[in-house]
């Protein structure tokens, strides 16, 4: 008689892993937004690489610098939180121990058993800590990562979405194609990018990979066909005159 065991597929998630697929799906719609913005004021090739670019490294900064501050300031959060837990663990074991009683029985251990699990936990500081903060508190140790490594998880993925939607247009710029190509050829790139991303974000939520990818697809449209809009209703009344060389 042979066993299987059954393994159950999930996703980790990581910090840097979020921050991967998030910065990747902001910098694909920013620069989109800019192309068809500034592509729909019929633009040259030129400027429309100038302005994706600028827009390109300035957001890229911005979300960095964003992700910083907001990793770090949950670092702190969680360390100020460990050195209270610590604390208490220190000086009020008793009210700590029947914290994690409490817990434990409203999980449905009674008795023995819950005289076992709490003794368990509670011998080894590490482990009654880590309860402490998980369950107690719900807080998530293992996707709290590198404030500076998150920055530049975030920048380096927005700067590789980014770059996507501009690519087409140093290919006008070799004269192999026209912009009105490049255009139709960055929403296609963007689109397909956005579609993969809003399905991987799906899938890290446990939700319809193909409505994840639907909804984000559906978005990066809808930005290339405001930004066209917008940048072709101001040249033609006349906000902009930007000539396409």
């Amino acid at each position: 008689m042979t066993s299987s065991t059954h393994v159950e597929p999930h996703i980790k998630e990581s910090s840097y892993i979020r921050d991967l697929v998030f910065g990747f799906g902001d910098g694909v719609n920013t620069s989109l937004g800019i192309v068809a913005g500034v592509g729909g004021a019929f633009a040259a090739a030129d400027v429309i690489i100038l302005a994706a670019l600028v827009g390109m490294f300035t957001g890229a900064k911005a979300m960095a610098v964003q992700n910083y501050l907001a990793v770090k300031s949950q670092r702190e959060i969680l360390e100020s939180e460990i050195k209270r837990e610590e604390f208490e663990i220190e000086n009020l074991p008793d009210k700590e121990k029947q914290e994690i009683e409490d817990i434990y029985r409203a999980k449905g251990f009674q008795g023995e058993e819950l005289a076992k699990v709490v003794d368990k936990i509670t011998s080894n500081k590490d482990v009654w800590l880590k309860t402490m903060l998980t369950e107690e508190l719900g807080l998530n140790l293992d996707i709290v990562g590198s404030p500076l490594r998150s920055a530049l998880v975030m920048f380096g993925s927005f700067l590789l979405g980014g770059i996507l939607p501009i690519i087409p247009y140093f290919i006008v710029k070799a004269g192999l194609i026209s912009s009105p190509i490049a255009i139709g050829i960055a929403i296609g790139v963007s689109v397909f990018s956005s579609f993969i991303i809003g399905a991987i974000k799906a899938r890290m939520a446990s939700k319809n990979w193909i409505r994840g990818g639907i909804e984000m697809a559906g978005l990066g449209t809808g930005i290339a066909l405001v930004g066209y809009g917008i940048g072709s209703e101001l040249t033609s009344i006349g906000i902009v005159n930007i000539k396409s060389s």
